[in-house]
């Protein structure tokens, strides 16, 4: 029996992991592209864009994710039906984790060298030309090494998500571990946290390294 709650609540953290984390990456990476194509001196120099994107950016990333998932109730509810279960932590999740990922990967895309940008505009290249074939693979070890943090990150959060109510490991920790002072469930759920994050951070790595190499 507790094999198979164990693996249910694995399995539940892994769906909102890789359902919030799919939703960062894919809104995450544009977002990046955008603040950097759109500050002084980018291709796509936009100022006004740049600030209110920031300051939208910024203001998600300084709200710690237990306050923001309360304040996201209402919404939550709006948009999944409900304020408890897997799907109802993913929308916090992904909130949460956008913004995070795309300073990571903002950051890595600025350190690519200005210099081929210039050269690819001196070849003539479109603008969009420069950013998929020069900013995005320069960046992209950056970037999966951003993103396997922003995994670790979410990881983290989905557990505390899981002691007040949202399923998962987080939930067998807080309600079979600590209120039932079971200490072997505890550190059950510890290892296989421990085990998950030492995993995603092995491949996250080795799947960078390998990119730098190219």
């Amino acid at each position: 029996m507790w094999f198979d709650r164990l693996l249910q609540g694995l399995l539940d953290t892994l769906l909102m992991v890789g359902v919030s984390s799919t939703i960062a990456l894919l809104v995450g990476v544009p977002t990046a592209v955008l603040l950097v194509t759109s500050d002084k001196g980018g291709i796509y120099q936009a100022p006004l864009l740049n600030r209110v994107l920031g300051a939208f950016v910024n203001l998600f990333r300084s709200i710690p994710f237990l306050i923001l998932m309360v304040a996201l109730i209402p919404f939550t509810r709006l948009v999944v039906g409900t304020t408890y279960g897997v799907w109802a932590a993913v929308v916090p999740l992904t909130i949460a984790a956008t913004p995070f990922f795309a300073r990571i990967a903002e950051v890595s895309l600025r350190e690519v060298d200005h210099g081929l940008v210039e050269a690819a505009q001196a070849m003539g290249c479109r603008r969009w030309h420069i950013v998929w074939h020069v900013l995005l693979p320069e960046a992209l070890p950056g970037i999966v090494g951003g993103f396997t943090i922003t995994l670790v990150t979410l990881i983290n959060s989905s557990a505390m998500a899981g002691a007040i109510g949202a399923g998962g490991l987080g939930d067998i920790a807080y309600r079979y571990g600590y209120q039932r002072f079971d200490s072997q469930i505890m550190l059950t759920v510890i290892a296989m946290l421990v085990a998950l994050v030492a995993l995603i951070q092995l491949g996250g790595d080795r799947l960078a390294k390998g990119l730098n190499k190219r």
